[in-house]
């Protein structure tokens, strides 16, 4: 939910022209550049080296954001096909009831 927060709002930052402004770390107040897929979290730099985080999978924030963008479109296809067929069931009991 975080990354699609994140990806909305930098979507729509960039459709309206108006520059990126990046979260940084509270802890370290660096730029989160790096995305932690243990945890499901943006980090930085310096986190990525702490031990918390030291031996788990990392991608680069844009890598990331692409692969949950594809992931969500995926889901919402599947969904819009489970409502089509929902509402094609609803028209049909509606006629088979008049």
């Amino acid at each position: 939910a975080r990354v699609l927060e994140i990806a909305k709002r930098l979507s729509l930052q960039a459709a309206r022209g108006e520059t990126v402004e990046e979260e940084g770390c509270e802890k370290h107040r660096e730029p989160l550049k790096v995305f932690c897929k243990d945890d499901e979290t943006f980090i930085c730099v310096i986190c990525r080296e702490s031990r918390a985080h030291r031996s788990h999978t990392m991608l680069p924030v844009q890598d990331a954001v692409q692969e949950y963008k594809g992931q969500i479109q995926a889901h919402l296809q599947a969904l819009k096909e489970d409502r089509d067929k929902l509402l094609g069931f609803r028209e049909v009991e509606m006629r088979r009831s008049w």
